[in-house]
């Protein structure tokens, strides 16, 4: 059972986000519509019992994940990927089916106080995550198994290390998804 406020952006994406992990606490901030007393409220509650925001995985989502990050650093992430939350063109939470939003939420990050510098480009670069063929649908799929959303290479380096991803498990999801692309050979 989930103990933390999960901070969503509106009212479909709760409803989404029930369905998939039954009776939890949830807020929506209506899109832009974050208030201060809301902020307020979220800042509260990450000092309570925790908090975990949940936005939709377009410019909006980060840029309202991003303004939480600024006022409460100790919030948790967890990140959809944009094929699991698309739906006719349109991209949010409320179109993911339940099982990818647990399957999300079986990767909860919680940021570091100080990023770690585990990982660098180069390091990106030898695993075959930027700058060769087929790397960024490489990127995207280590990002799913990891938890970090989809991202560009730049993005997903910062991920690395502002969640403290060690590099075993780093190389044990690259290793996984070698193997499986493997087998669909």
């Amino acid at each position: 059972m989930i103990r933390e406020l999960i901070v969503v952006e509106g009212k479909n994406d709760a409803h989404a986000v029930r369905r998939a992990l039954g009776d939890v606490h949830i807020l929506w901030t209506e899109g832009y519509g974050l208030t201060l007393a809301k902020l307020a409220y979220i800042k509260e509650m990450a000092m309570r019992h925790g908090v975990i925001v949940f936005t939709d995985p377009d410019t909006a989502g980060e840029q309202i994940r991003s303004r939480i990050r600024e006022q409460i650093p100790q919030a948790k992430h967890v990140y959809l990927s944009k094929t699991a939350a698309k739906k006719t063109g349109d991209i949010g939470v409320e179109h993911a089916e339940p099982a990818e939003i647990r399957r999300a939420f079986s990767h909860v990050q919680q940021e570091l106080k100080t990023p770690s510098d585990n990982f660098t480009m180069e390091d990106l670069i030898a695993a075959g995550l930027m700058g060769a063929e087929g790397s960024n649908r490489f990127r995207l799929e280590l990002g799913r198994k990891l938890g970090l959303g989809d991202t560009n290479a730049k993005q997903f380096l910062k991920r690395l290390n502002r969640f403290g991803i060690s590099r075993d498990l780093f190389f044990h999801a690259i290793q996984a998804k070698e193997n499986n692309l493997g087998n669909n050979l």
